[in-house]
């Protein structure tokens, strides 16, 4: 990470931030919203729900202030964890930043024996999907509907990991 900033476990005394650097980032796609009751219930308790899930949930911080988020899910029986709300502050984006907290969970991947990541983004998010890419995530052609108030179709990435090391290919 670059000088000032610094990554560190989510607590959950972060889940006003969270919930405003999330919201932040709908906001920027017209009908996506915040649906704290349900499908981002997470961003109230965020340490408290990574533990449950028992997968880790990191905030990147620059002057105290959270710019960013990333977590992953637990491995499944398959060799797959899920990455996790991947959102950086718009003023951060650009600078790399996002792809070092990719890589962050492709580390914890290799340190876990995955040898797969996945992950789901909205169809909105056209951006990160670009980025997804660069950084060796395929679309897999597959979709889910969230039953949420933003009406949200997400589309699945996958990266296979060779021997605890990723690959872009």
């Amino acid at each position: 990470m670059r000088p000032g900033v610094r990554l560190r476990a989510v607590r959950d005394e972060d889940a006003e931030a969270l919930i405003a650097l999330v919201g932040a980032a709908y906001a920027e796609h017209p009908g996506c919203v915040l649906d704290l009751p349900g499908v981002d219930a997470d961003l109230r308790a965020p340490a408290s729900t990574a533990a449950a899930r028992r997968g880790p949930w990191w905030v990147l911080e620059h002057a105290e202030v959270v710019i960013g988020t990333v977590g992953a899910g637990a491995p499944d029986g398959t060799g797959t964890i899920e990455l996790k709300r991947l959102y950086l502050d718009a003023a951060w984006r650009g600078q790399g930043l996002a792809g070092e907290l990719v890589r962050h969970v492709e580390a914890h991947a290799a340190q876990v024996d995955a040898r797969r990541i996945e992950l789901w983004s909205d169809t909105r998010f056209e951006a990160a999907h670009h980025r997804y890419e660069q950084l060796g995530y395929r679309p897999t052609g597959e979709t889910r509907e969230l039953d949420d108030p933003s009406q949200t179709t997400e589309y699945r990435f996958v990266k296979q990991l060779e021997d605890g090391a990723t690959t872009d290919g």
